[in-house]
């Protein structure tokens, strides 16, 4: 399986823009720029796009998880706060609300790290990866 996104950026770096899109069309030319990556500018960023990105897959690997385990997860909510430093992405912080019934914290804890450990997404990244759970019964 090959999935793809794209991006053009046109002129300089502080005055110049670009977009943003994805094989699927969710993002269709979203615009990118300057003030939205350093500043408060309106449009998207390569690092929340890394967070959107990590969450997501973190969250479906800690869903199969628990399947695999024999828990139905009621609901599970992922934020992925992205630490960029020094023109490097240092740390992807996975905040973590779960409504599971039936399971003990400790269980829930060793497989919401092997989640974080084995989702694609964390594999991928090359930086420090913490997680932060808090279990709602």
């Amino acid at each position: 399986m090959i999935r793809n996104g794209s991006a053009v950026w046109k002129g300089n770096l502080k005055e110049g823009k670009g977009t943003v899109s994805t094989q699927s069309g969710v993002l269709k030319e979203s615009q990118y720029s300057f003030k939205t990556r350093f500043e408060d500018g309106i449009g998207t960023n390569p690092e929340e796009l890394i967070g959107a990105a990590h969450a997501g897959c973190f969250t479906m690997q800690l869903s199969a998880n628990l399947t695999e385990e024999g828990f139905a997860p009621d609901e599970l909510e992922t934020k992925s706060e992205i630490t960029f430093e020094d023109g490097a992405v240092k740390k992807s912080h996975l905040i973590l609300k779960a409504k599971v019934k039936g399971i003990d914290k400790a269980q829930f804890e060793k497989v919401a790290k092997d989640a974080k450990e084995n989702c694609p997404i964390s594999k991928l990244l090359n930086t420090q990866i913490t997680l932060e759970s808090e279990l709602i019964q």
